[in-house]
């Protein structure tokens, strides 16, 4: 073997071993509020939300973490990351009338809470965490919401986040 081979097989060695891993981000995604709904007559069960929407306050869009006007019994949806407040409003039976004007039984509800950035990664940056999370809910005998209950107060990046932080029954 010549000297250029030898010093080129060389300079390549070391160019391949300086390289670092690639920065993509697996594990860095702002955590969800999961709510889970139950039979307010039978506490113990799970009870599906026919036509289901979910609305965020002065949003002409639906939360696109679950599939629309769905009959669900739990969903996750994203709580503000800027704001200590996220309103929201639960549309039970939602449909369309034929003017397109928003049908269904809609009932109000707010989560307070406070924010706390976590660094996940230099990939990932970071992450918002919730904290002491609590409901703002009024009760009324028109609601389809018969009442809330916090779970877990705090919202935070777990590995495999499945447990309820909300339950509400109706």
């Amino acid at each position: 073997m010549n000297r250029f081979q030898l010093i080129l097989i060389f300079l390549l060695c070391i160019a391949f071993s300086a390289c670092e891993k690639d920065d993509i981000c697996v594990d860095g995604d702002t955590p969800l509020l999961i709510i889970r709904f139950y039979d307010s007559e039978n506490p113990t069960e799970f009870k599906a939300v026919p036509g289901l929407r979910v609305v965020g306050a002065g949003n002409d869009t639906p939360v696109d973490t679950f599939t629309d006007r769905s009959s669900l019994d739990s969903i996750s949806i994203p709580l503000k990351t800027i704001e200590t407040l996220t309103n929201f409003s639960f549309i039970s039976d939602s449909a369309d009338d034929t003017n397109e004007v928003e049908t269904g039984n809609a009932d109000a509800l707010g989560f307070s809470y406070e924010t706390k950035e976590e660094f996940v990664s230099r990939a990932c940056g970071f992450v918002v965490n919730y904290e002491n999370l609590s409901s703002n809910f009024t009760t009324a005998p028109e609601n389809w919401i018969q009442s809330i209950e916090i779970i877990k107060t705090t919202v935070q990046l777990e590995t495999e986040e499945t447990t309820a932080h909300v339950k509400v029954f109706h």
